[in-house]
């Protein structure tokens, strides 16, 4: 799995004043938590880019004063106004320590129902799960060759070895609906099936019935 470089410095003086002269500085201040003590560092906001703005799950390796840190992200803050990361929270990995990560959801395959001139919506982007570091990975994959028409792939169907996943279990997070044409066509199809079968009994009711005699000519003019 790809992990990202980030070389940054120990912090020293905490506090507002302190935090506000780092971010005037272009650093953006972070913690990391999980491992054997708490550690507040910064880092120049150009190096978490790779890191924040991406929709791929992936390690940071957190470089301090000589000590390295293997990392996930587990929160960021940005700027009400400015929309500029502000502060970043990573939870330090340990090999017999199980974690809660959120891992991107990966779908293969083509939709029966969607062959069938159905849509398909995807609902969830990714799963939480709790595992340990090792079985960390960058996305969990999910087949959706045989959803049908109607169809919903849920939580409970998702089964990865060492994952206990998090999430409510029935929640859907794939479905394939009918389109507006699909509906149309459903609604008239009925309407069209009937109306030969009018036809013919109006043909019917307008025919003599056997035996019965022809109806008199009209009258011509004088």
């Amino acid at each position: 799995m790809k992990t990202i470089t980030i070389e940054g410095q120990l912090r020293t003086e905490l506090g507002k004043g302190a935090t506000r002269q780092l971010r005037s500085q272009g650093n953006v201040p972070g913690v990391i938590y999980g491992g054997a003590k708490e550690i507040n560092f910064s880092a120049p906001a150009t190096a978490f880019k790779p890191l924040v703005y991406t929709p791929d799950f992936q390690f940071a390796e957190i470089k301090l004063n000589g000590d390295s840190h293997r990392c996930i992200m587990k929160d960021l803050q940005f700027d009400k106004v400015t929309d500029h990361l502000i502060h970043v929270d990573l939870l330090e990995l340990v090999e017999d320590k199980k974690v809660i990560a959120s891992i991107p959801l990966k779908f293969a395959g083509s939709p029966v129902g969607v062959k069938e001139g159905g849509k398909l919506h995807i609902k969830m982007k990714a799963l939480k799960v709790k595992t340990y570091p090792k079985y960390l990975r960058e996305h969990i994959d999910v087949n959706i060759d045989d959803l049908e028409l109607n169809g919903n792939i849920r939580v409970e169907d998702v089964q990865v070895e060492h994952y206990e996943i998090m999430n409510s279990p029935r929640i859907p997070i794939a479905s394939v609906t009918l389109t507006r044409e699909l509906k149309q066509e459903e609604a008239v199809a009925p309407t069209g099936a009937a109306a030969p079968a009018a036809a013919g009994a109006a043909g019917t009711a307008a025919a003599p019935a056997a035996g019965a005699p022809a109806p008199a000519p009209a009258p011509g003019k004088k």
